[in-house]
This record gives C-alpha cells, structure tokens and sequence, in this order.
C-alpha cells in the first residue's frame, strides 16, 4: 500500500537524521574544529571584498537590460559626443559636472543687486578652483573653445546691478532656456519674471580619459570649497556634482559595521536570557552563546565562499547578516527545545540522536522555503536584489550545515557536561536536585539536574503553560472570535487601502544618508525646479526620406502627436529639419533628394544642429528632434510619461523607419516599467512553491489552502502598510517582499500542522493544544528575528530603515496570523482535522497496543509540531 505523503518524505528522513545525530554525539571534536578550520579558510574571501564591491547605482539599481540602456547605445554610436561643441540637451549621460543651487533667504526675490552679488562672487570662487597646475578653464567642457558658462549670468553680463535693469523673460530669453537655472518664478502676461526663488549653476568637465584625474580632485575641491560658504547675507547655498549620488551611496555601507556589533550584542544578550534557566547543570548560557557563533560562522563562511568566485557584493548585502543572525538563533532554539524533550537517563549520543530525528527534519523543511524564496528572487532584473538574495540564499545554507554539525557538536559537549551532573560555569559536580529541595536556599547554587519524574525529560517551561492555560482558552471563547473577525477585517481593510497608495520607484535621494549634502540639494530642486522636467530626444532610426513630401508630412503628423501630449510645452520644440524647410524656401528644393543632401551639411555647421544628424557616406542612417516636458513632479508622473512617449514613438507609420525617445533619467525611470510586474512574478512563484512544500508538510490538503490564504494575506499586510510607512515599491523592498513569502510560510504551516496532527477531539481543543505547543516558540522566534533587524531603525541609510520597516511588517504580521488569526480560522472549519481512518495493522491491535500507541503518537506528534514550529 502506498504511504502517506507527508510519512513517504518525513520518515526516511527522520532516520538518517538521527543516525546522523548519533554520529555527532560520538564525534562531537570532530564536528566542533571542521566547521570552525571550513569558516577560517572560506573566511579568508573577505581579502577580495574590496574588489568585489559593487556600488554602482545604476548598475545595481536600475533594470540590467533596460529599454533604456538600449536606446543609449544607439544615441551614442549614431550620435558621438563632440567636444568642441558642448551641449547639455545632446548628452547621452548625464554628465561631469558640479551645481550650486542658491535659495533667497525668507523666502523673498533672488533677483536682486545684493544677492546677486554674493551669487557672483560663488561663480568667481569655483572658477578659480585648481588642482594639479590645472585651473577650470583647462579641465572644462567648451563651445567655441570657450567654457560653457551659466546663462542667466551671461544675460547680466556679470554684473549685479543689471539684474533689476532687464526685463527677463521665462522661460526663454532671446537664445537661452532659463526653465532648468532660474528656480520658484512668478511671471507678468508678457512672461517676464516677476519673482524667483532660487538660481541654479552648473559647472560641466570635459569627458576625456587623460583629464580624469584632474576632473575627479577638481570635484572634490569643488566639495571642500562649498560646504564651508552653506550660508551668506542674503542666500543659503546646497551643491552637488555628479559623482556625489555614488560616493554617498558607498559611505552608507560603513555605517552597518558598528550596528551589526550592537545586534551581536542583542542577540547573544536575548538567547542567553532566553535560554538560562534556575537550574545550574540544565543551564543553556553556553549552548546559547555558541548558538549565536554558529550563525556568525555561516555569514563568514558564505560571504567569504561568493567572494572567493567572484560574486559580486552590493550595498545591499549588508543587510544580510542581521536577517542571518535572526534566523540563526530561531534554528538553535528548535535544536535546544528538541534536546528538551529527549530521555535525560539516555545516552548522549542517543539523546543526540532523538534530537536530530525530530528537529532537523523541520530545520531542513523551512530552511527550503528561506532559500528557495530568496533563491526564486534571482529572477528579478535588479542586481542589488540578485546579489542580495544569492549572499543570503547561500549564507542560510550555511547556517543550516552549521547547526546540524558545529551546533549540534557543542549540544553533545554540554550533553556530557549535563550528563554528569556539572555546573554551567565551574564545571563541578553538583548534587542532584531532588524536590523537596527546590525550596531551600542553597539549592539555588548547590544542586541540579532536576527533571519530571514521570516522563524522565527537563521541565517544561512556564510560558508555555501561560499558553495553554490562559491564552488558549481566552482566544477561543465566542466573544473574542468575533473580536478577531473584526479585527482581521479592519487589518484587510488597511491593508488593501495601503496598497492602492504604493509609489513606485527609488527615489535617488534616498540612496544617500540623512544628513547628507545631497539631500538639500534634492530638496531645493524639488521645491524650486520642478515645473520643467527632462528635454527628450525623439529620434529616427532607419533610412528614412526627408525629401519625400508625404513621408516628411508623416514624420510631422508623429512629431505634433508628441507635441499634442499635456505633459510636452509646445513652445520649445526643437526640430532641425523644420529650420531647414525654412531655409530652403526659395533657395533649393527640399523635394529633390540630391539637392537635400547637397546643402544639408552646410546648414547643419552653420546651424548647430551636425550632433542631430547622422549622416555619413551620403546616407542619413538616423536624426533627432527634442521635445521639453513639463510639470514632472513625482514618480507617477516619470512612469506615465515614459510609458505614453514610448507608446506614441511605437504608433508612428514611417516607412523605413521607426521612433525612439531617450533621456538619461529613463535608465532610471526604467524600473517602473518592470517593478510591478518582477514583484508579481516573484510572489507567484516563490507561493507556488510554498504551496508545494506545505502540501507535502501538512496531512490535510485543504489546510495547505489556508497557508496559502495566510500568505498572501501576509504579503497584501506588507505592500499596504508599507505604503503608509513611506516606503516605495522599488529594487530594495521587492527584496523584502519575497522574504515575506519564506517566512510568512514558517508561520502558517507549522501551526496548520500542529492543528491537525494533534489527537484533541474538538476545534476549539484542537487550537489551544497548537498554541501550547507553539505559542511561546513563535514569541520566541519572532522576538529573535525582530532583534536582528531593530538596530537598522537607527541608520541614517534610507536602505537600511526600509529593510527594518518591511521585516518588522513581515515578522508582526506573520506572527499575529500564527497566534490569532489562523488558530481562530481553523476552529470554523472541522474539515481541517486528521482522516480517522484506522490500517488493517491498527484493527488488529488488542486495546492495551492501542493505548500505547495513541500515548507514544501523541508524544511524537507534540514533539515533532513544536519543533517544527520553533522556526520562524
């Protein structure tokens, strides 16, 4: 006949688990010094780290294979970059360059003598900046062999005083586009600038190799020089250059070395807490303790093996080791609680033995659903996420091996220490504890060893009973499960609001500190600079025939669809072929192919339209327009204006040809084009394959349905809440979202099956046995796993707090659906219970075997449920 599913995968298991247990307990040295020589070597990868960090912000951070990044390679071969000629709207980077962003004090006009003036002597002050012999003037990116200077100082000519003599208009005056410089303006009917708030510069370098150098000490003088002239008379100064996002990005990850010490500090302090106990020989201070190195072991093992091959190490991944550490220690307390339960007269090698056999196979069990969900992550396109999940994926592997050997090792060593009736601290022998004297006052350092008589294991803990006595029974009473009905349906209610308010997208602000230069910077260009956003590239890819009448009439029908978009200004489209219809008129025909092309490269030096052309041996292989875009303010704004430019270019009917947008903010604005969905596609997998192991963990398959219905009631929890907790939907906390699914499964599963596998008759019983046996683990667990992560709540690194935020949301919730919800949900429902349907072997069995057996079942079942559970 064949076996149950759940007994076909557990038992075969089971055994080789405790001849395995049995191993370690007679070899306990061996287990203890292999695992410890394994970390030392692999440890030793951390000599590369330097070389494999990988903080690259658009590498990480935007998708790998981005439409985007596509259109930039065909800008930048059809299109090369001239620098004789700098121009900022024909970049297809964003540039070298350092800005200054000057804000009128009070809030008052900037556009005045005083203030102006102190805004001169900042452009003086940064132009006179040298490094290395090398001044501005020879590191700057020209036009016409002249630096490319600030407009709105160019219209003044350098002097204050002109700037309460013209009339500026807004936002062109004359030949200079003043939408992205002059900042917070208030115009008359005529466009003439009333007011303005703040003036922006900007100070661009040239791209060539042989001047890196230079550029990069330029920078950082610029750097030095500004943070000390933050604040004059009349105005407040922020900067920034181009490479400031970067090198704040890669100084958060030093701010993770001395919270991780505090976490250890945590951790060790709560498993020793957790795990002492009066008696001084079943004491577990140590076994704890080295229950923390074990997890500690397996992050130096892991990182130093992905180091070793290469793997590259994102800023992300130092967050991995506090979601290990939690982990760690849920693991040891399903080891100790194992011990816990075994025959203190045993042997130690069989109590060893019994161990493994009950907790290791529910350590392999939800150690699967940790690495598969972080392994299933791979998929998504984001290399921060990739790193991430492969570092942690791995390093809980780890973490498994090591307290299967390094861990248990030591639970051998205290086993004989206990085995001999010795003190945790002196390793005397000690008297035996007998019960009548637990009262007495030198019992308390003199005697130990106590256990129940009657089923020869250590003594049960009193939280424990808090559960079953108490607990249990109050949340089972009629009153409380309709409280928690409606508790819940607020809880969904809450949830399903928060996620119809998700943002998506990183905010590239937020990849710096807190206190950060930049974040001022962000700051004022929100606040002043907002209402002209990116000047997007509109280009012809193909062999198109501007001299061909209808097909240029085609060309301007998909040019005016642009135009016609609310988010485009009208007014400052840039087209070069109009400008060359103009010029023809009367001079040329535009029509004939041959006189096109014969006055084409003329008009095109004279102009300064020769970068938006690309024509080489007497083809036209591809040309571009440009297009300003207005009021693009937040993220939902970026998204949708991508996604329509993208689908105006893709409904134009040119023959020969097609249409392409690009701006370098789109490699960025990528992400919203595959968040949402990656998301998706990694919830549904990563659940699928839950469900699958739950299936298999749990004898009833209409229960593995509620760890199903657990999960993605968990997960909606999450993206809701974590909307109104201000964080976005972007790179960093889709990690966390396919983190939920692990351990939202740990949860849900393991009191499903402790509900349906206990022997209780009725629902109500059925629930208060499971929280008995489970309640105080999952605190436990819980408690553990929060502590791992408590101290990021501290970092100054929008990373950071956003990895507490979601992990306190995941365990939180996670462990609410573990001790109220799902118990109270099973009790509705008496379908979840254990088939009574007895085998031909248990017909035949007289009543005495019968009673032994429901009496030996019961036991190996509270076991097996609580040890399973304990991983959270």
């Amino acid at each position: 006949m064949a076996c149950c599913h759940t007994d076909c995968i557990e038992k075969p298991l089971s055994k080789l688990f405790k001849k395995f247990g049995r191993l370690v307990g007679s070899h306990p040295c061996w287990f203890l010094i292999v695992p410890m020589l394994v970390s030392a070597a692999l440890g030793s990868g951390f000599y590369f780290l330097k070389d494999r960090e990988a903080n690259d912000i658009e590498e990480q951070f935007t998708p790998l294979n981005g439409l985007a990044k596509q259109e930039r390679q065909f800008v930048k071969e059809n299109f090369p970059y001239d620098e004789s000629t700098f121009s900022i709207q024909r970049l297809y980077t964003e540039g070298t360059y350092a800005s200054l962003i000057a804000v009128s004090k009070n809030g008052g006009n900037i556009l005045t003598k005083a203030a102006f003036e102190e805004i001169i002597y900042l452009d003086e002050k940064i132009r006179n900046i040298s490094v290395s012999a090398k001044s501005f003037a020879n590191i700057c990116a020209q036009a016409n062999d002249v630096c490319v200077s600030n407009a709105i100082l160019q219209i003044i000519d350098n002097n204050a005083t002109k700037i309460s003599e013209i009339n500026i208009t807004f936002p062109r005056h004359g030949d200079y586009f003043l939408g992205s410089t002059v900042g917070g303006v208030k115009v008359n009917r005529d466009d003439i600038v009333e007011q303005a708030r703040a003036i922006r510069l900007f100070y661009y370098l040239r791209e060539d190799e042989e001047d890196r150098q230079n550029v990069d000490l330029w920078l950082n003088e610029f750097l030095n020089v500004s943070s000390k002239i933050v604040t004059m008379n009349s105005i407040e100064v922020s900067y920034f250059t181009s490479r400031s996002r970067q090198e704040e990005l890669e100084g958060n990850t030093k701010e993770v070395i001395p919270l991780f010490s505090v976490t250890y500090f945590l951790a060790i302090t709560f498993s020793i807490v957790s795990c002492m106990r009066l008696d001084n020989v079943r004491n577990k201070v140590w076994v704890a303790a080295f229950g923390v190195l074990s997890a500690g072991l397996a992050v130096l093992s892991s990182f130093g093996m992905m180091l070793y091959i290469g793997v590259p190490f994102a800023m992300t991944v130092a967050n991995a080791p506090f979601l290990i550490l939690g982990v760690g220690i849920d693991d040891m307390f399903i080891m100790i609680s194992a011990w816990q339960q075994t025959n203190v007269h045993d042997k130690v090698e069989q109590r060893l033995a019994d161990t493994y056999k009950e907790a290791a196979v529910s350590i392999t069990i939800t150690t699967l659903t940790d690495v598969l969900a972080f392994y299933i992550g791979l998929m998504t396109p984001f290399g921060s996420v990739q790193s991430f999940c492969l570092y942690t994926g791995t390093a809980l592997l780890f973490c498994y091996l090591y307290n299967i050997t390094f861990f248990g090792a030591f639970m051998a060593l205290n086993g004989r220490r206990e085995a001999s009736n010795r003190h945790w601290l002196t390793c005397m022998k000690i008297p035996v504890e007998r019960p009548q004297e637990s009262s007495k006052g030198h019992s308390v350092c003199c005697v130990g060893g106590a256990y129940d008589r009657e089923t020869h294991k250590e003594e049960e803990q009193p939280m424990n009973h808090f559960f079953k006595k108490y607990y249990g029974p109050f949340l089972t009473k009629a009153w409380t499960k309709g409280f928690v009905v409606l508790l819940y349906a607020a809880y969904l209610a809450g949830s399903i609001y928060g996620c119809f308010q998700i943002q998506e997208g990183i905010d590239l602000k937020n990849l710096a500190a807190d206190d950060s230069y930049v974040v001022k910077y962000y700051e004022h260009e929100k606040e002043y600079f907002n209402r002209y956003g990116p000047n997007v590239m509109v280009i012809v890819d193909g062999e198109f025939s501007y001299w061909n009448q209808n097909e240029r009439e085609n060309l301007n029908v998909s040019l005016k669809n642009f135009e016609n978009l609310e988010f485009i200004d009208k007014t400052l489209f840039v087209s070069w072929l109009e400008l060359y219809e103009i010029c023809a008129r009367d001079k040329f025909n535009m029509s004939n192919e041959t006189e096109f092309k014969a006055n084409l490269i003329t008009f095109l030096n004279v102009s300064g339209f020769n970068q938006d052309v690309n024509f080489t041996n007497d083809k036209i292989y591809a040309s571009r327009f440009f297009i300003q875009t207005v009021n693009i303010t937040d993220a939902t704004k970026e998204k949708n204006m991508l996604n329509k430019l993208r689908e105006t270019a893709a409904k134009s009917s040119l023959q020969n040809a097609s249409l392409m947008v690009y701006h370098p903010a789109f490699i960025y604005y990528d992400q919203y084009a595959v968040i949402v969905s990656n998301t998706i596609q990694n919830v549904v997998v990563a659940t699928a394959a839950m469900l699958v192991i739950s299936l298999l963990l749990i004898p009833n398959p209409l229960c593995s349905l509620w760890v199903t219905f657990a999960i993605a009631s968990v997960i909606v929890g999450v993206a809701g809440f974590m909307a109104l907790w201000d964080v976005n939907l972007d790179s960093i906390s889709m990690i966390n979202l396919v983190i939920c699914i692990g351990f939202s499964v740990d949860f849900s599963a393991h009191i499903s099956y402790a509900f349906v596998s206990n022997s209780k008759p009725s629902a109500n019983e059925k629930a208060v046995e499971a929280l008995f046996s489970l309640g105080y683990p999952i605190v436990q667990g819980a408690v553990s796993t929060i502590l791992g992560v408590v101290v990021l709540s501290a970092s100054k690194s929008y990373i950071f707090r956003t990895f507490f935020k979601i992990m306190f949301l995941v365990i939180l919730f996670g462990a609410v659906h573990g001790i109220v919800f799902i118990p109270v949900f099973l009790t509705f429902f008496g379908i979840c219970s254990k088939s009574g349907k007895v085998n031909s072997e248990e017909k035949h069995m007289d009543a005495e075997q019968k009673e032994e057996g429901i009496i030996k079942n019961h036991y190996i079942y509270e076991n097996r449920i609580c040890e399973i559970l304990l991983n959270l």
